[in-house]
């Protein structure tokens, strides 16, 4: 994957929103690493026009996604918690209806055309990502998840899921099950929701280190 520079028009929101959430700790070792999962059938077939790290707002557009607001933020780390500095992050999602913008997406002329469902960021020298996205749904067969992909700048690549802590659907979700199988690799993939008022009315906020063996 070619490396893009971190294009964001909202850095603002999305800078505050680092700086309000606390920080949580990486331990010098003994980390487990993120553990990889599949990507899909609903890659994007090709990326939209504006593709930064917020995508609740699409660039030339007044109206909002539908859906709750989730910021998402973390580090890119390696097993002794070190920053991968010049790691891309890319996440993508189904909307809030439960639709992709894919086109092998069923009913995808009914999706929200005000939700980006991609968005890729450059992180900073600390490792630190940031997006501001929706709070996952499910759809049938699937619990509710965000899809990940990392590239890290000596080219090694990751791609994983993260999933609601605590959501019911989880345990009957196949490839949750086989990505939880050894010990620590839930915590890697389960997002702790939080309120986040002081970010944005009505917002979550939860915070995912990716592990880069």
């Amino acid at each position: 994957m070619t490396t893009l520079p971190f294009l964001s028009r909202r850095t603002a929101l999305l800078g505050a929103g680092i700086a309000l959430m606390p920080c949580l700790p990486s331990f010098a070792a003994g980390l487990v690493p993120t553990p990889e999962q599949t990507e899909g059938p609903f890659y994007p077939a090709g990326f939209p026009a504006d593709s930064d790290n917020d995508l609740v707002q699409v660039k030339g557009q007044a109206a909002q996604a539908l859906g709750q607001v989730l910021h998402l933020r973390g580090r890119v780390i390696d097993l002794g918690g070190a920053a991968r500095s010049g790691a891309i992050v890319e996440i993508w999602q189904c909307d809030a209806q439960g639709l992709y913008d894919h086109p092998r997406q069923p009913g995808r002329e009914r999706r929200d055309a005000a939700f980006q469902g991609y968005g890729r960021v450059l992180v900073d020298a600390g490792g630190h990502y940031s997006f501001r996205t929706l709070k996952p749904v499910a759809y049938p067969g699937r619990t509710p998840h965000i899809h990940l992909k990392v590239a890290t700048a000596d080219g090694r690549m990751v791609t994983s899921q993260f999933y609601v802590a605590g959501d019911p659907q989880n345990e009957r979700d196949g490839v949750f099950r086989r990505a939880v199988r050894a010990p620590g690799q839930r915590e890697r993939i389960e997002m702790k929701l939080e309120p986040a008022p002081g970010l944005e009315p009505g917002a979550m906020a939860t915070t995912m280190d990716i592990v880069i063996a």
